[in-house]
């Protein structure tokens, strides 16, 4: 398909004891530009050539591109993988992922849970709802008093519920203080403070539309909620264009280093890292593991899920939510 990346094909020679030259994992990320999914990558190769193993990557073009993702697992199936590794688009992958399993390939779901428990043996992933929690008990603090008249500001992925955009959107709100009735849907609060919601597509040019198109509703948002790093680039673009950055609140959740940088220089007051080359790498470490001797991954205790951790980023701490600073998130971060 036109739109299918096989962003790498790497095949490294086995490693004695570790795996045969026919061993493959494969790869399978929402798209190949995003530093997240970039490091992932980085992640799963190098791990996959130290324990010997065959690897091949894939990616869609746009986040909620799934059709090339199905196209990939297929491929992955047919070629024999051990394992893959995904970071799904959207539900519409579940039955190919449960077919996979079905001939015998594990699949493990990194950083978005797939909505269908029988999609994935497991998923190795950020906290997502944690993430958001962060982010917005820092928001609240930080605003104090003046937070029971906030005007919010929410730049999700897109309105298709995908669980890590719900995730981090409820856990944001909940954070900060707002209802949310249903914690597994967005726009289910009725809080007057919430502006509205709008559409990002997780990158700089969705992130500035979105905005500017919140800002036609409330010209005087204080709080801006963003998916992700590279939207609050945009949002921030926005806010400067209208001449509204100052004394705005931007919260996101990545930790890469760019994003890092503008929690330096006050562009984002703070952010939730969460860490892809650690799910990667231990996503293959399971892969492997299961190709020895059928071992399936484990939950954390108390999850449902492998949990790779988080922290909140800020150079401005606020008094009971734990936090590190740019120079320690700089010295973790990616990208």
């Amino acid at each position: 398909m036109k739109k299918l990346l096989a962003t790498s094909a790497l095949a490294f020679v086995a490693m004695a004891g570790t795996a045969s030259a026919a061993d493959l994992i494969c790869l399978i990320t929402k798209n190949d530009s995003n530093p997240f999914f970039v490091k992932m990558k980085e992640g799963a190769a190098a791990k996959a050539a130290e324990m010997g193993f065959d690897f091949q990557a894939y990616a869609g073009v746009t986040d909620g591109d799934a059709a090339p993702q199905i196209t990939a697992i297929e491929n992955c199936v047919a070629a024999g993988a051990k394992g893959i590794l995904i970071t799904a688009s959207n539900d519409s992958v579940a039955p190919a992922l449960i077919a996979a399993r079905g001939a015998g390939t594990l699949v493990i779901a990194l950083d978005t849970p797939l909505g269908d428990a029988n999609a994935q043996d497991m998923t190795f992933a950020t906290d997502n709802f944690q993430a958001g929690l962060l982010i917005g008990q820092w928001a609240k603090a930080t605003l104090g008093d003046a937070a029971a008249n906030a005007k919010i500001a929410m730049l999700d992925i897109n309105t298709d519920n995908i669980s890590v955009d719900v995730q981090r959107d409820t856990g944001f709100l909940t954070g900060f203080g707002i209802e949310v009735p249903d914690l597994t849907v967005m726009g289910s609060e009725t809080d007057a403070r919430v502006v509205g919601h709008a559409t990002s597509n997780a990158n700089v040019e969705g992130g500035v539309t979105a905005m500017e198109s919140l800002l036609a509703l409330d010209p005087e948002i204080n709080v801006v909620y963003t998916i992700n790093e590279p939207a609050a680039e945009g949002a921030y673009q926005a806010l400067q264009n209208a001449g509204k950055a100052d004394g705005v609140l931007i919260v996101s959740v990545d930790g890469g280093c760019p994003g890092v940088a503008n929690v330096a220089s006050g562009v984002i007051g703070a952010t939730s890292q969460q860490y892809p080359l650690l799910m990667a790498s231990k996503g293959v470490e399971a892969i492997a593991a299961f190709t020895k001797d059928g071992t399936k991954p484990a939950a954390s205790e108390g999850l449902t899920f492998f949990n790779t951790g988080v922290n909140l980023v800020t150079d401005k701490p606020a008094e009971g939510v734990p936090s590190i600073d740019s120079a320690k998130g700089t010295e973790l971060c990616w990208g």
